[in-house]
């Protein structure tokens, strides 16, 4: 048989049996929405704080301060446990350097801290941190579950050149970012250990 012949063959067969199924009142299921987080997700990757961690930051989502330079960036996502729970008032705690690559260990620039919704929601206004020797583009956090183990970790920006050259650099904390008419927007979520 040749293979036109077979694929006019194969196309009947499958005609006849929508025909069928339709007679025989046989209807498909209405399938629910693939869930967001799969049951059982790998907890978010640890990575080491650095030297410029300062405890007791303020609380506030935004980290934007009047003439503050550098890029705009929203950054959004949820906490969940590895079971896709979301986590009500988890701590969402953000440090990073300036546009120029500078950390404030003076006072809190660039530093806060806030908490997730009841939802696990987060919404963190701040500029995209610039880079420095030895590091790419990167954000510092910790993340805690209510009375939960702290996660410490990292986050960095897609297709820049410094992520192939620093030593700590993980493809899995990359954001998700997209460029706006006012900046750019970037999502992450975060899986925490029970």
């Amino acid at each position: 048989m040749e293979r036109r012949d077979f694929c006019r063959l194969l196309t009947g067969v499958m005609t006849a049996l929508g025909i069928a199924r339709t007679a025989g009142h046989v209807h498909a299921q209405t399938l629910q929405p693939t869930p967001s987080c799969p049951d059982g997700a790998e907890p978010t990757a640890r990575q080491t704080e650095g030297p410029y961690f300062k405890p007791a930051s303020p609380e506030r989502a935004s980290l934007l301060e009047p003439g503050m330079k550098g890029v705009r960036v929203v950054v959004t996502g949820v906490v969940r446990l590895a079971s896709c729970q979301p986590v009500s008032r988890a701590l969402v705690d953000v440090w990073h350097a300036d546009d120029r690559g500078d950390y404030d260990n003076a006072g809190y620039r660039l530093r806060g801290h806030q908490f997730t919704d009841d939802q696990g929601r987060y919404r963190l206004e701040t500029i995209v941190p610039g880079v420095y020797p030895g590091r790419t583009r990167h954000f510092h956090l910790k993340v805690q579950a209510p009375k939960g183990p702290v996660l410490t970790t990292q986050l960095y920006f897609p297709g820049e050149a410094a992520n192939a050259s620093d030593p700590i650099f993980k493809r899995e904390l990359v954001l998700r970012v997209r460029d706006g008419a006012e900046g750019k927007t970037a999502t992450f979520d975060f899986v925490l250990r029970a």
